[in-house]
């Protein structure tokens, strides 16, 4: 990262879409759009042996679910993106095997056990996106700043819950000293506005 001091990161860029038929292909091609708008010439999309996406030179996620899809690109740093759905399911098992004292804590304080169990674990997910790890070495009892905030086991990442439609949770983890994320919901070729708020950080909304 060759930043210069006093001077603020380059943005992350988040683009979501409906979920096609084929979400990781969706995926793909949505990351790849995205990256063209960022770099010159053609980007190309690679895998690691974990199947983790890359394209040269940025940071780079992705993430889906039965109805959409996300990704996300960095010039800054280390980028994770996770988004779950939101429908009424039983999370009281998952959160009990898995969330430390303080975090189910936490949740039974929320107005909506649902919802602050959806936020913990996009949050997780995208943490470990962000680090390369996934969910491994224990990623879903990792530490984390409620509800969101620098991560204290990272503290060269940041966690935000941007809130872009009614029907999903989205976590964006960023590196520590990013002001900006931009956000855009795609339909198709179709550019449109998303409703943003409630972060510690301004998010700018791109669309038409």
């Amino acid at each position: 990262m060759n930043q210069r001091p006093g001077t603020d990161l380059a943005p992350v860029h988040v683009w979501l879409n409906p979920a096609e038929r084929d979400h990781r292909s969706a995926a793909h091609a949505l990351l790849l759009d995205l990256a063209g708008t960022l770099l010159e010439g053609t980007p190309v999309l690679r895998h690691d042996a974990a199947g983790g996406p890359h394209v040269d030179p940025l940071w780079v996620s992705i993430s889906h679910s039965r109805r959409l899809v996300a990704v996300a690109a960095s010039l800054s740093g280390p980028v994770g993106v996770d988004l779950e759905d939101r429908y009424p399911r039983d999370i009281t098992a998952l959160a009990h095997r898995w969330f430390a004292p303080a975090e189910l804590t936490w949740m039974a304080g929320q107005p909506e056990e649902l919802e602050a169990f959806l936020h913990l674990w996009t949050a997780k997910e995208a943490v470990g996106k962000a680090l390369g790890t996934g969910l491994r070495n224990s990623g879903l009892r990792r530490e984390l700043a409620l509800p969101g905030g620098p991560v204290p086991s990272e503290p060269q990442l940041t966690l935000a819950h941007v809130p872009v439609r009614a029907d999903a949770v989205l976590a964006v983890v960023v590196p520590t000293g990013v002001r900006t994320i931009e956000v855009s919901e795609h339909h198709g070729a179709a550019l449109r506005s998303t409703a943003v708020s409630r972060t510690s950080f301004p998010v700018v909304v791109r669309g038409s």
